[in-house]
């Protein structure tokens, strides 16, 4: 099948100052109960004087949500340790309550519904807006924010990552259990994401002109409250001069939030750099390709973003790889991204662990107890 391009102008100006784009990374994580690992809705009191911490940290749409986010860094060393110390306060803090912090896409004990929403009126406006569709936010990503020059930069970069959504999304995948038992997803925080009317890949836009126009029609349908209601999994950032990619479910461990980040920086200069035409496939594939990925992460077969042929989705990643490699060597992030790469093809996504700490015997709380124990950072 074939899988068409689109010309769109090369932004002027392609890169920051240093000749390192900068990136940031914010988490979502759920708080469980130490004693019997269900949701436990203490996110107020763990997060009670957060404005005094040293790291970002702020509450989520569920009153058993948390989320930290990084500053801003060049830096992958620097960012790892920002997000580690994020989560030991989270860490920390929860223990005080009696709760421990969980990195999973989605819970595996203690869902209930509707979503205990977290106090605040836009939470509880956006309830009365979407009715059911918030009965089930019970779900964690990982958002990865790369600063860029400028708004048409950033459109030219979202068109190069959205080819490349289902990989990054098979490559994060983290959320195999949902209510009663194993969806047989890898990804099932995707899928019940994917019900708000402004989630999902965004469009190819030919210029910031036409993406604010749509943003503005959006708005104005009444599908989104606001600007901060686009959901789309590549967006630019209501609240930053950053482009932000949101299709990922938050990562098991620090290292892995990093290898993302570093990946989608990776993409981001080698748009950049490269000035290339993004390919841009016709948008049932890539609907396709999004399905495949949240279905079977890294385990099965994607759909190449090149040829629209299905191939193994680890063959889809080492075709990433290779095309970004220059700017990852620039950066000096090749070997952490290969290694940590390396590293999940053979001990599995977080959804594959997952699974695995399950099978032992046979028990859900074990996947619990093994997604706190994995969630500290070492």
């Amino acid at each position: 099948m074939h899988v068409g391009s689109r010309t769109q102008a090369v932004p002027a100006q392609r890169t920051s100052s240093d000749g390192l784009l900068t990136v940031g990374v914010e988490e979502e994580f759920v708080l469980v109960e130490a004693s019997t690992g269900h949701l436990a809705n203490r996110a107020k009191e763990v997060l009670a004087g957060a404005d005094r911490f040293e790291v970002d940290l702020q509450p989520e749409i569920a009153q058993y949500q948390v989320e930290s986010a990084s500053g801003i860094c060049t830096d992958m060393t620097v960012l790892r340790d920002e997000l580690a110390v994020a989560r030991r306060a989270l860490i920390e803090r929860a223990a005080r309550h009696d709760a421990r912090l969980a990195a999973t896409g989605t819970p595996v004990l203690g869902l209930t519904m509707p979503t205990p929403l977290t106090n605040s009126p836009r939470y509880h406006r956006m309830a009365q807006e979407m009715g059911a569709l918030t009965n089930d936010l019970a779900i964690c990503g990982c958002h990865v924010h790369i600063g860029l020059p400028d708004d048409e930069s950033k459109i030219f970069v979202s068109n190069h990552l959205r080819p490349w959504l289902p990989t990054i999304l098979a490559l994060g995948a983290n959320s195999p259990y949902w209510l009663d038992g194993d969806t047989g997803y890898a990804s099932w925080r995707y899928v019940v994401w994917n019900r708000w009317p402004t989630s999902g890949a965004p469009p190819h836009f030919d210029s910031a002109a036409e993406y604010f126009a749509a943003r503005e029609e959006i708005v104005a349908s009444g599908a989104a409250m606001d600007a901060g209601m686009l959901y789309w999994d590549i967006r630019l950032s209501a609240r930053h001069p950053t482009l932000e990619l949101r299709v990922s479910d938050v990562a098991p461990t620090v290292e892995e939030a990093v290898l993302m980040a570093a990946l989608v920086r990776g993409i981001a200069a080698t748009a950049l750099s490269s000035g290339a035409t993004p390919v841009t496939p016709p948008p049932h594939l890539l609907k396709v390709a999004m399905w495949r990925a949240a279905r079977d992460g890294l385990e099965g077969f994607g759909i190449d973003p090149v040829t629209g042929a299905p191939t193994p989705a680890s063959s889809i990643v080492a075709s990433l790889v290779r095309w970004i490699r220059p700017a990852l060597e620039f950066a000096g992030d090749y070997e952490m991204v290969t290694t940590g790469i390396d590293r999940l093809l053979l001990d599995g996504t977080g959804a594959v662990r997952q699974r695995r700490a399950f099978a032992r015997r046979g028990r859900r709380d074990d996947v619990v107890g093994f997604l706190v124990a994995q969630t500290a950072p070492v």
